[in-house]
């Protein structure tokens, strides 16, 4: 554990811009997360609605907690990298053709297509039933979310820290999120470009691996292609919310 706090000391700007990454990635995954168990939970009635999500919340943290202890041993395959980059490629890919086919359907779960809901339906009934796929999903999930976070990083402490940013950001950052590109709708294909950013940024560890020694592999492992890669994530940002509010005090 020392070693991994020398680390982000020794390279705080790196530290910080794995974080950063880490919110985007998590924030991304959280509201995909709360918009399945929104739908979930739809066919509830109003009051047993919030108690079902509350169950879900605290079913995420404690599999989370989980996940946490076997990060120590997920870190030592360097093939997670590659892999977490392909799903990442999965994810903005997957957002960029659902809209050029013009999907405008949220994501969701049928229930009934649910064996392990059918089973536990008749054994607790409708709402338990449904707390348990609840449960089931949150598991799901926590491995999801753990496994983009383990790919970016092999560093303890920011691996903990991920996860910790990923439980805050189901109650919190996915919540600010939704308000943000709900006010900003480019918000969210700029959100999708960084997540393929970061998709490439993590195929490319498969060069670093066969090809330690290469220069391009020294400059991908460096302090300054850490630096620059949070520089141009935030500009993916920054550039189009300063180019509207540009626009709107030329329209003022």
């Amino acid at each position: 554990m020392n070693s991994h706090l020398q680390e982000i000391l020794d390279n705080p700007l790196a530290a910080l811009a794995i974080v950063g990454n880490l919110v985007i990635i998590e924030s991304l995954l959280s509201i995909d997360n709360a918009a399945v168990l929104a739908t979930m939970v739809g066919d509830l009635p109003r009051e047993q609605r919030k108690k079902a999500l509350q169950y879900g919340i605290i079913g995420a943290y404690v599999f989370r907690g989980l996940c946490i202890l076997f990060a120590s041993y997920l870190i030592r395959f360097w093939f997670l990298k590659p892999l977490g980059g392909l799903y990442l490629f999965y994810l903005a890919a997957d957002h960029f053709r659902s809209k050029d086919a013009g999907s405008d359907d949220d994501e969701g779960v049928d229930k009934q297509q649910s064996w392990f809901y059918r089973s536990t339906l008749g054994l607790f009934g409708k709402f338990w039933a449904t707390v348990a796929l609840i449960e089931l999903m949150d598991l799901a999930f926590s491995i999801d979310n753990v496994f983009a976070v383990v790919a970016f990083t092999d560093n303890l402490i920011l691996i903990c820290g991920g996860v910790f940013i990923g439980i805050l950001a189901m109650r919190l950052v996915a919540q600010a999120f939704v308000l943000l590109m709900g006010k900003y709708p480019f918000l969210e294909t700029a959100a999708f470009v960084v997540i393929g950013i970061l998709g490439l940024k993590l195929l490319l560890s498969l060069f670093e691996h066969f090809q330690p020694h290469h220069p391009f592999s020294h400059f991908l492992s460096s302090e300054a292609a850490d630096a620059g890669l949070t520089v141009l994530t935030v500009a993916v940002f920054a550039v189009p919310l300063f180019t509207s509010w540009v626009k709107q005090q030329i329209a003022k």
